[in-house]
């Protein structure tokens, strides 16, 4: 079980390390998903992509991932609004990818699973 919980906690760090980094390498392709309403959408890319890095940091050394737990649980449920406006605009392109609406539902599913990924490495 060790080894199972080791490397997950790897694929996290791992995984919102490149998710964050996509945030600044292909900024364009986030911009059209944050939801019309809310402001600023370059400053929101470049908070997301930079949160997503720092949590990735944070679950690294056992004292500070408590903290990063609960920062990606907060971060994952703040993007939601994302995941629920790109559910009702689908078909849309993210990038390269057409996110149809089957995307869509698995994305927006797919958020209390990571959630719940967190979670599991609180301690």
């Amino acid at each position: 079980m060790r080894f199972i919980k080791s490397t997950s906690l790897v694929l996290l760090v791992v995984g919102y390390t490149l998710a964050g980094i996509n945030h600044f390498y292909n900024p364009v392709s986030y911009y059209h998903i944050i939801p019309h309403y809310l402001p600023y959408p370059v400053l929101l890319n470049i908070l997301a992509g930079g949160f997503e890095i720092l949590f990735a940091l944070l679950l690294i050394f056992p004292k500070t991932r408590p903290w990063a737990v609960y920062g990606i649980i907060l971060m994952l449920a703040a993007f939601l609004p994302v995941h629920i406006t790109m559910l009702m605009n689908a078909p849309l392109k993210l990038g390269n990818l057409t996110v149809t609406p089957l995307i869509a539902w698995v994305r927006l599913i797919l958020q209390p699973v990571l959630m719940l990924w967190a979670w599991w490495h609180r301690n």
